[in-house]
């Protein structure tokens, strides 16, 4: 598959447009990681992040998705999300022995979950967190922001580990 032509229209609407953007960065994802070999999956390239693996990023998007969509704006509990954990920093990254291809079918998974939430709500309709109420435009932004940045730490991690590099 050509992700180029994953691109959403020069012209259309703004759901459209927030979705098929934010849609073309996750596909991204699985993308920068093909061919990665299995000794890289769990390394770590940047010295100050242990935790920052192709597979501890993949983990870390899944869960940022789960936490903006189904917790922040449905109002879900916190309680599945290893994010809201107070006993261990970057739980969402700790996956140890975890498959890559196992992380990337539920990121996948939980983006089409992410998908669902978005298409049967307004872009007005604001989140159910009873402190923290962005409007679902508002999470569309930012989640075409965050997974967008992780992109480009999967592209450094990805020359880092084994010289592979391009966009598409």
């Amino acid at each position: 598959m050509n992700l180029r032509d994953r691109r959403p229209p020069i012209v259309a609407d703004e759901r459209t447009q927030l979705v098929g953007w934010l849609d073309l960065q996750r596909m991204l994802v699985r993308r920068k990681l093909e061919r990665l070999r299995p000794e890289d999956e769990h390394r770590a390239v940047l010295p100050k992040s242990p935790l920052m693996t192709p597979a501890g990023l993949v983990s870390h998007m899944r869960w940022t998705e789960h936490c903006w969509f189904n917790v922040i704006f449905l109002g879900e509990p916190e309680a599945t999300n290893p994010q809201f954990r107070k006993e261990a920093d970057s739980a969402d990254m700790r996956v140890a022995g975890v498959p890559l291809a196992q992380l990337l079918d539920e990121f996948e998974a939980q983006y089409a979950e992410s998908n669902r939430i978005t298409a049967a709500h307004s872009l007005d309709d604001v989140g159910k967190d009873p402190e923290y109420q962005p409007s679902l435009r508002w999470i569309l932004i930012h989640m075409v922001e965050e997974t967008a940045r992780h992109v480009g730490h999967l592209d450094a991690m990805r020359e880092l580990l084994d010289g592979e590099t391009g966009y598409y």
